[in-house]
């Protein structure tokens, strides 16, 4: 099998987990190792995040360039044998013939597939217009889909997570992304189940759910139909939480009881690196 084929099966069976699974559970490794030990535990697909990599860096999301980013998919996606998607952020770029271009480039990182979001990444105008946003996604699935290896593109509708809780125009615009060829469709930010069951059934493709704080369980969103669930950064910034948190005792109370949690730690690390 070449590496070509290798990524196109890959490609394949990561579309088909949005189908077989009820939902696929998508957890965010930040680095190598920690995709390493996600594989470990039994997950079936693995997702980059743009904030926990960035974190990795000594930087806030939306810093990382697209250069890092290609960089940081291809070594995720050749620590492991399980199908790995990209958090593209944007694109990188504001153009739809320069997202197309990106995504272009992503298809030799070995990765799955990709996401592109509507957000700007400015302050003063956060979301792309509609129809900017669904020429943006065309250019991508356009790429993504060109050749052999058949990226799972995932549009993303980023109105929840910049104060807009405009459901009927999420929910106008997972359809439009869903017309210019987006394979899955997620609208980061939103909680509620009735909100979260509306997307589901406006839509005709396999939606991803985000984790959120007394949001539904994994359980309640297979009820509500949802195929797919990540956890975004959280996994990276509970490990920061957690060195934090021993680094603290250490300091101040000159005690060591983070060890122990350290001890469990190297165990899995262990059994996951050998």
């Amino acid at each position: 099998m070449t590496e070509q084929t290798s990524q196109a099966a890959k490609a394949r069976h990561f579309l088909e987990l949005h189908r077989s699974e009820r939902p696929l559970l998508f957890p965010n490794p930040w680095d190598v190792g920690s995709a390493v030990l996600l594989a470990s535990l039994g997950f079936k697909a693995l997702a980059t995040t743009s904030s926990g990599h960035a974190a990795t860096l000594g930087r806030l999301d939306g810093q990382v360039s697209r250069e890092e980013a290609l960089a940081h998919a291809s070594a995720l996606s050749a620590a492991t044998d399980l199908p790995v998607a990209a958090d593209f952020e944007n694109g990188f770029a504001d153009a739809p013939e320069a997202v197309a271009e990106a995504v272009t480039a992503a298809l030799g990182t070995g990765l799955a597939g990709l996401s592109i979001e509507d957000a700007t990444g400015r302050d003063a105008d956060p979301i792309y217009d509609l129809a900017a946003a669904t020429e943006r996604i065309a250019a991508a699935a356009s790429a993504a889909h060109a050749g052999p290896v058949q990226l799972v593109l995932t549009a993303r509708a980023e109105n929840y997570l910049y104060g807009r809780t405009d459901l009927a125009d999420t929910i106008a615009r997972l359809q439009a992304y869903q017309e210019a060829g987006a394979d899955v469709l997620y609208a980061p930010g939103l909680a509620g189940a009735d909100d979260i069951r509306a997307v589901v059934t406006s839509v005709d493709r396999p939606v991803n759910v985000l984790a959120r704080p007394n949001g539904p369980t994994v359980a309640e969103l297979a009820e509500l139909g949802v195929s797919r669930v990540s956890v975004g950064g959280s996994f990276a910034f509970a490990a920061l939480s957690a060195a934090v948190d021993a680094a603290t005792e250490f300091r101040d109370r000159g005690t060591f009881s983070f060890l122990g949690a350290a001890r469990e730690g190297s165990a899995a690390a262990k059994k996951a690196f050998s």
